[in-house]
């Protein structure tokens, strides 16, 4: 049940953010003139601002519900803190997810140069957090798995505990 708790409050976190940041950010639509004479890269979706706000303050809630729980157990020692190293990168792509669908759906006069810039730059950097997100992670649970199970603790041949 520990683990399962953990892992539900990771979760909360990790999915909590991105709609968070959708949901509290709005429509960013050029204000000179009506949403039907915008050019978009994406169409947004049909939820007005009203309903996206409180979307995403259940979400913001959700997701400092879970980061409460993490942090108390890794106080408590329930919590290795090494899965923050996991944990943080995700919740860093979780943002640009969020805060990157309200520029590429952002109702624009021309060319939306914010989406092309997200697309050129932002897509980089959230697959290697994403590659470095799950890496840590496997590397983390086959380490400690490795530990669990009364072997010789070494994984790949590399030794968990060092020299």
């Amino acid at each position: 049940m520990k683990n399962r708790g953990m892992l539900s409050a990771g979760a909360a976190l990790a999915l909590g953010v991105p709609v968070a940041a959708w949901g509290l950010m709005g429509q960013q639509n050029y204000d000179g003139l009506p949403a039907s004479e915008l050019d978009y890269a994406y169409q947004p979706w049909g939820i007005g601002d009203g309903a996206a706000a409180v979307i995403g303050g259940l979400a913001l809630v959700l997701a400092g519900a879970g980061a409460a729980v993490l942090v108390r157990a890794a106080r408590r020692g329930a919590l290795d803190r090494r899965w923050w190293g996991v944990l943080g990168p995700l919740v860093i792509v979780g943002l640009m997810a969020g805060v990157g669908w309200r520029i590429l759906t952002a109702g624009v006069v021309g060319a939306n140069i914010g989406a092309g810039m997200l697309v050129i730059l932002g897509t980089p950097v959230a697959a290697g957090l994403l590659l470095w997100a799950v890496g840590r992670g496997v590397w983390l649970a086959t380490r400690e798995h490795a530990g669990d199970t009364g072997g010789s603790g070494r994984v790949g041949g590399v030794s968990p505990r060092g020299v």
